[in-house]
């Protein structure tokens, strides 16, 4: 490749909340004059065509999705498994590191570097034996990733093994946190030392420590300690925040509706409902695109929601292929006719930038993933925190106890809030005494992350440092 364009392979994880964000920024690389080749399984490769439509310039490397009896026939998506569907998925991946090296040493004019996915750490192996560069896409936060990289490199370990709440200090990152044991992420609680996949899993988050620089999803206003702690904790400067990265278009409506699913009710519906409602009046419930409630938790928010007498849109994912489907994501039957007019169920997926950037929303109830996290931050909506697994207790951290924008609802997957607790902070959510406070501590930060993506903010400079950092390395790799 000319030293103008250099040529990158992205390498997608096959999960919602990973494709769509690294999917933009791929967006946003073309944009910059890098050319791109995207490698995806079949059933995957829908979720591109908004971004290769765009784009025509992308090539894709379509490969089937290699066979594993930990994963059901025809799934390809970890959207379409329980929670802890991403272990098996990401230890089969690694089945496609031959083919890709193969790939790479018979194409005449191959990737100068490999930016793929945090769960994909095993490519910085394929990058090394290929002489090429390879740099971590991260859809989690720094302060996340930080207590992620502190855990599988000092591997710590309890000291009563059946101890679910022993705290775990991390005082060397900046605000030195601490979890609970039952809140590190389930990855590395459930690894074993000795078992195969345990340790390839490993690998790859020292892989990923290892590798030449890592992108983030965030901007440096919102987690500069944490992004100036990992330049340290790594050893080089190597750190880029190019956040929020938003999808291309995004208040095209029919546009969105189709990035990420099907939905039983149109976006459009949607809005026209928002409109006839008062200003921050609706709170919009969601657990994001991989949490399906029990349908005890389920029952209870569904009474909160009934009691509080607040405006609300709540969407609910249906159980999947690996869910006891009698046991998960039933709403209860009387809820949708009692409810009606006052609130709007959509199951299985809602056009949530949408809807977020509705002025008639007032707050979100969230499981505090990162991408919710960022979509409610951009659009100046406070939070009420559900955080149910992997980053997101951190995420909650960072958003109630250092930017005060969320207050805490409830903790953990198997967590079943109190009906009248819940339903008390649902309305205090648009009509409280702190409600004010809050929406303007959002709005503050909405302007900041909106000015840190425009001409000469920190994340267009950073994105552009990024840009300017490949094409360097593209012309060393050809010399």
């Amino acid at each position: 490749m000319s030293e103008n364009y250099p040529h990158v392979l992205i390498f997608p994880y096959p999960a919602q909340g990973h494709m769509l964000p690294l999917l933009n920024f791929t967006h946003q690389l073309v944009n910059n004059g890098v050319a791109i080749t995207i490698l995806v399984t079949p059933k995957n490769l829908p979720i591109l065509d908004p971004l290769l439509s765009r784009n025509p310039s992308i090539k894709t490397l379509v490969w089937p999705f290699p066979s594993d009896p930990s994963i059901p026939a025809g799934v390809e998506n970890v959207k379409d498994l329980p929670a802890n569907g991403f272990r098996s998925m990401m230890y089969n991946l690694r089945k496609l590191r031959d083919p890709i090296l193969e790939w790479f040493r018979n194409h005449p004019s191959p990737p100068s570097a490999i930016i793929s996915d945090m769960f994909l750490g095993f490519t910085h192996e394929i990058a090394t034996q290929l002489g090429i560069r390879r740099y971590v896409f991260s859809t989690s936060g720094a302060l996340a990733i930080s207590v992620v990289y502190s855990l599988w490199r000092e591997m710590p370990k309890r000291k009563d093994p059946n101890d679910e709440n022993e705290n775990f200090h991390f005082p060397n990152i900046p605000n030195s946190p601490k979890f609970p044991f039952w809140q590190l992420s389930p990855i590395y609680r459930s690894y074993v030392e000795g078992d195969p996949s345990s340790e390839f899993i490993r690998e790859c988050y020292l892989a990923n420590i290892a590798s030449h620089g890592i992108v983030f999803n965030t901007f440096m206003e919102l987690e500069n300690v944490y992004l100036d702690y990992l330049m340290k904790d790594l050893g080089h400067n190597r750190v880029w925040s190019v956040g929020p990265v938003l999808p291309p278009g995004e208040d095209d409506v029919s546009g969105q509706s189709n990035r990420a699913g099907s939905s039983s009710v149109l976006a459009s519906e949607i809005l026209a409902w928002l409109d006839k409602c008062e200003d921050h009046s609706v709170v919009y419930v969601c657990f994001g695109s991989q949490a399906v409630l029990t349908n005890k938790q389920m029952e209870e928010l569904t009474i909160a929601l009934d009691k509080s007498g607040v405006k609300f849109i709540l969407s609910a994912k249906r159980a999947t292929k690996g869910h006891a489907s009698n046991d998960y994501g039933v709403i209860p039957s009387w809820f949708e006719e009692k409810v009606a007019g006052r609130g709007l169920v959509v199951r299985d997926w809602a056009p949530q930038v949408l809807i977020l950037k509705h002025q008639a929303i007032g707050a979100f109830l969230t499981h505090c993933g990162w991408n919710s996290t960022l979509e409610s931050l951009i659009a100046g909506v406070p939070m009420l925190t559900w955080p149910m697994g992997a980053d997101q207790f951190a995420n909650a951290n960072l958003l109630v106890d250092e930017h005060e924008v969320a207050t805490r609802a409830c903790e953990g997957a198997e967590t079943v809030p109190n009906s009248d607790e819940l339903s008390k902070l649902l309305s205090e959510a648009v009509q409280g005494n702190k409600v004010e406070e809050r929406r303007l501590r959002a709005s503050e930060i909405r302007k900041v992350a909106i000015n840190g993506i425009k001409e000469g903010g920190n994340s267009f400079k950073d994105l552009a440092a990024f840009v300017k950092h490949l094409r360097g390395e593209a012309t060393k790799i050809e010399v």
